[in-house]
């Protein structure tokens, strides 16, 4: 429910507070004086383009903030909290409109965008004027119009839960037709990619002890050269170390003799003597097995470019090469499989398709029953508003018959659309192509009175209802809109008087010059204002004590 409406610095409005309650609100208000401007910043909240037009005259910005009371109304407290807006009984929208074009959208103090406040606005309210139906005249909603009135919605839900698994099993039969379509193509790589990783008997580290040995072999007369003469000085030429090495331990041995205080044994230099011997022998025989094999180094060389070619190619280890020749392997096995899984598949998909259109074939049945009642019922209002020999009709497309679209969809079988016949010897007719205005607010006004119990939007506003009626048809006009706001609070904008005197309350629009600027005001009108009122919009501007004696007799009348 809209609980109050704040507007600053838009079009003619300089600032405006109004507060609403629940039930019927009526507004009234000269021509001119600003209604539809009020109807226009609402629709800022729904989400609806602003542009810097809408700025008034001299000001930065246009401000529209509401404030609705969202109690009672479960998924939409559901939805801004999941949204991340946060939680509770009360919703703050704010919209600003900028001329230097930085617009913003705020939902309970936080920033959001344009398509958030859509998604949020329209389970706050729904705008039903003259040239702004379209929610109702598009035939995509009339399934879920009829749905909702039926109360086919969860029946709906389980027919969409079979749909989806349906779709789920077509989108991967595609894609397994699509690799079969492929599949000679991809046999043939796979099978070359196996057996050139299988050929090159590829084993894991191979690369590292390679390269080493490429770098010995590619070095050995260095090595060589290094041993040998490493050899010779420790051991093979004279005064070689060793024989050098023997005198010290000599002279140790004697020096111990004289003073066992020495620091130093005759055995510990023996033992450091027969290590520098193995070193010696040991370098001695690694040069011995050292030789130059050209023959090897090209096959090691070789060996090295064909690793780092297939590295190259596969991942850029040889563990990665490893791992997509097992990969290769089973994806090999799998395609050997895959006609079988096609077949496999595609009797599943028969099986589910039995299944959905079993529960499309339900759903049908149902929805054509909703049709029926909802014809009746809208049959019924239309004929209480002046259109004695009006038809409505939901006219169903099967889907199955017509080429142009699939078979079904998310939705069922069928498309409704609704069809109207205003007069005697008029074929039914898309409701979208209603061409009078005073039609079109009747019959709309028959199917939100039928749609009430059913809608979840917490505000109607109602503008313009009154076109191209009135007398007797308008006070059965107003007594369709208290009833419609039994089940939500309606905003109701209207010029006749035997609209305006349903309501719980009244507000008039009315626009002042003060030095060289306008303004717009909106008022909640007192039981001797809204007299006055009701007076003027009987008499316009002559009012005379007939007049007032009428107005007050058609409110007690409305009232009693």
């Amino acid at each position: 429910m809209l609980a109050e409406l704040n507007i600053r610095n838009f079009a003619i409005i300089d600032e405006l507070k109004v507060a609403f309650d629940g039930g019927l609100n009526m507004i009234s208000g000269e021509t001119g004086a600003g209604k539809s401007i009020i109807v226009g910043a609402v629709g800022l909240l729904l989400g609806d383009r602003a542009n810097a037009d809408m700025i008034r005259s001299f000001e930065d910005a246009a401000v529209v903030e509401a404030l609705f009371d969202i109690r009672g109304q479960d998924g939409l407290q559901a939805k801004v909290r999941d949204m991340g807006f946060g939680d509770g009984d009360e919703l703050v929208v704010r919209r600003v409109v900028s001329r230097s074009g930085k617009n913003r959208v705020y939902i309970n103090g936080h920033l959001a965008s344009l398509a958030s406040l859509a998604a949020i606005g329209e389970s706050l309210i729904n705008i039903c004027g003259q040239h702004e139906h379209q929610m109702i005249l598009n035939p995509d909603n009339h399934t879920d119009i009829l749905d909702e009135f039926g109360g086919l919605l969860p029946l709906r839900t389980a027919y969409r839960k079979v749909y989806d698994r349906y779709r789920s099993l077509q989108e991967r039969l595609r894609g397994l037709q699509e690799r079969q379509v492929k599949r000679e193509e991809r046999e043939d790589l796979l099978r070359y990619q196996i057996g050139e990783i299988a050929r090159a008997d590829v084993r894991a580290g191979e690369d590292a002890a390679l390269t080493e040995e490429k770098r010995i072999l590619a070095n050995v007369q260095k090595l060589m050269d290094f041993a040998g003469a490493a050899y010779e000085t420790l051991y093979g030429k004279g005064g070689a170390v060793l024989a050098e090495f023997r005198g010290v331990v000599s002279a140790v041995k004697e020096i111990r003799k004289i003073d066992a205080g020495l620091k130093l044994t005759e055995q510990e230099l023996e033992e450091l003597y027969f290590r520098i011997e193995e070193a010696a022998f040991v370098l001695r025989d690694y040069a011995k097995r050292l030789s130059f094999d050209p023959v090897r180094l090209e096959a090691v060389e070789e060996r090295l470019e064909l690793l780092g070619r297939l590295k190259r190619k596969y991942g850029g280890t040889l563990d990665a090469i490893l791992m997509r020749h097992g990969e290769a392997e089973r994806e090999m096995e799998k395609i050997s499989s895959l006609e079988e899984e096609i077949e496999a598949l595609t009797t599943n998909i028969a099986a589910e398709r039995e299944r959905l259109m079993e529960a499309a074939e339900v759903l049908s049945a149902k929805r054509r029953e909703a049709a029926a009642a909802m014809k009746r019922s809208v049959e019924g209002e239309i004929r209480t508003l002046g259109m004695e020999d009006a038809q409505f009709e939901a006219v169903f497309r099967d889907l199955r018959s017509d080429q142009r679209e699939a078979t079904l969809n998310e939705k069922g079988i069928d498309a409704p659309e609704f069809y109207l016949s205003a007069n005697v010897g008029e074929e039914l007719k898309p409701l979208r192509g209603i061409a009078s205005g005073g039609e079109l607010s009747r019959i709309m006004l028959a199917l939100k009175k039928v749609l009430a119990r059913t809608g979840s939007v917490g505000t109607i506003v109602f503008d313009e209802v009154d076109s191209g009626i009135g007398g007797a048809t308008a006070e059965i006009v107003g007594q369709k809109l208290r009833e419609v706001a039994r089940h939500h609070q309606v905003l109701c904008i209207t010029h006749l008087p035997q609209i305006a005197c349903c309501g719980d309350r009244h507000y008039r629009v009315v626009k002042r010059v003060a030095g060289e600027r306008t303004n717009t005001f909106v008022s909640l009108l007192s039981g001797e204002e809204r007299l006055e009122e009701i007076t003027r919009m009987l008499g316009g501007v002559e009012l005379t004590e007939k007049t007032k004696e009428h107005a007050r007799e058609m409110l007690l009348a409305s009232h009693g």
